[in-house]
């Protein structure tokens, strides 16, 4: 019985298990919102078997690309990043240009607690410079995706003159951990279910209604960049209609991202929609937990856009210089932003001192994006996902035309 019922579903596409998931959840918050506790660990289980494997497998697969990559094989890396750093800015612009179209102010709640915000580009860059070297081991159990990076691809070279065995038993548990992680999507429906069902029942529908105006902003801007901006840069280097692959990176990948709320945790998922696409392996294995690490669109339109809340929440002038450094500013911000839920509010003070406003000020838009986190977040981190996979995919096609 239970054999048959696993094959029905197995039959079923994903994506369709999850929007039952949604549903299912969302009925639960609604109508049994004591139920809706118990199963929250059913999500919790899930994006935290994501963030436990997505380590290992970037590590492994990173180094077993490197190590066993023939010499003149085309990776396409150089373009990729610049389309990282393109699509960023350019969400960082459209959130400026948005906040000036259309200025929300701030009914500024308490200040945040328990967050260390950096205190300038200084320290971003100061910190990204530390994580680089980080201890390999510490790297992999608190999650350090630019250590990892970096320890990964200098084993990777190190390797690349190592015997066909070792190159062999090295790409065998790769391929191992990616099994591993075939394994725990599967369960996705189940976790989406678990998410949806807890956060509801926590927040309510209702929570946001205080901050409308604003969410409305926010995400307005992140839909523009996802069905605008990025389409048109895709467009611009594939020279063909970018719109099947757009909806195809939003539908999955930004639907996993949108409930997991965190780019290291759909790291995995953003893996076996490169391998579906038919993309080059020895590319994404290196450019998607990249992209999780500095392709932060949306974190730039939240930093942006907040910022300048705090600006005409204070009456502060800001001349069109300014915005532009702004937009300069959070695109290397963005970079910085950890890959976890919220890490992107944390840069908000960072860009508030550009005008003057101080920390404690700062602090409370801080605030007012936790308390906004549950649509912004989810948001934010379903455009910065599904651009990875999104650019990776356009250079992967624009080299072939060649």
């Amino acid at each position: 019985m239970f054999k048959s019922l696993f094959s029905a579903i197995s039959k079923v596409s994903l994506v369709k298990q999850i929007l039952v998931g949604l549903v299912l959840g969302l009925l639960v918050a609604l109508y049994a919102p004591d139920l809706a506790g118990r199963v929250a660990i059913l999500g919790n289980l899930f994006v935290g078997a994501l963030k436990a494997v997505a380590p290992v497998l970037v590590f492994v697969l990173i180094m077993s690309a490197i190590s066993g990559q023939k010499q003149g094989v085309q990776t396409n890396m150089k373009s990729i990043i610049y389309l990282y750093v393109l699509g960023t800015f350019s969400a960082a612009l459209v959130a400026v240009v948005a906040s000036f179209m259309y200025p929300v102010g701030l009914k500024l709640a308490a200040s945040a607690s328990d967050v260390t915000p950096p205190n300038g580009i200084t320290d971003v860059l100061r910190t990204i410079a530390m994580n680089v070297v980080d201890n390999p081991v510490r790297a992999l159990m608190n999650g350090n995706y630019i250590g990892i990076l970096s320890w990964s691809i200098l084993l990777g070279i190190a390797l690349r003159h190592a015997n066909d065995t070792t190159k062999e038993v090295i790409k065998s548990f790769s391929d191992a951990v990616s099994q591993v992680v075939r394994w725990v999507i599967q369960l996705a429906p189940l976790g989406i279910f678990g998410l949806v069902a807890d956060s509801i029942s926590q927040n309510g529908i209702g929570a946001m209604v205080g901050y409308a105006k604003l969410l409305v902003l926010l995400i307005g801007c992140m839909f523009f960049v996802a069905l605008v901006i990025n389409p048109l840069i895709v467009f611009v280097k594939t020279r063909e209609n970018p719109y099947p692959l757009v909806f195809t990176c939003l539908r999955e990948s930004g639907l996993y991202a949108f409930f997991t709320r965190s780019s290291a945790a759909n790291i995995p998922v953003n893996m076996n929609l490169c391998k579906k696409l038919g993309l080059n392996p020895d590319t994404y294995s290196v450019s998607i937990p990249l992209g999780a690490t500095i392709n932060m669109a949306g974190a730039a339109v939240t930093i942006s856009v907040l910022s300048l809340a705090a600006v005409n929440t204070l009456g502060i002038t800001v001349d069109i210089w300014t915005a532009l450094l702004l937009s300069i500013l959070a695109t290397i911000g963005a970079c910085g932003a950890s890959g976890v839920a919220g890490g992107s509010l944390l840069l908000i003070p960072m860009a508030c001192a550009l005008f003057g406003i101080n920390n404690d000020v700062a602090m409370q838009v801080v605030g007012v994006g936790f308390i906004i986190g549950v649509l912004q977040d989810s948001a934010e981190t379903a455009l910065n996902s599904s651009t990875d996979v999104l650019f990776t995919a356009a250079a992967d096609i624009a080299s072939r035309k060649k």
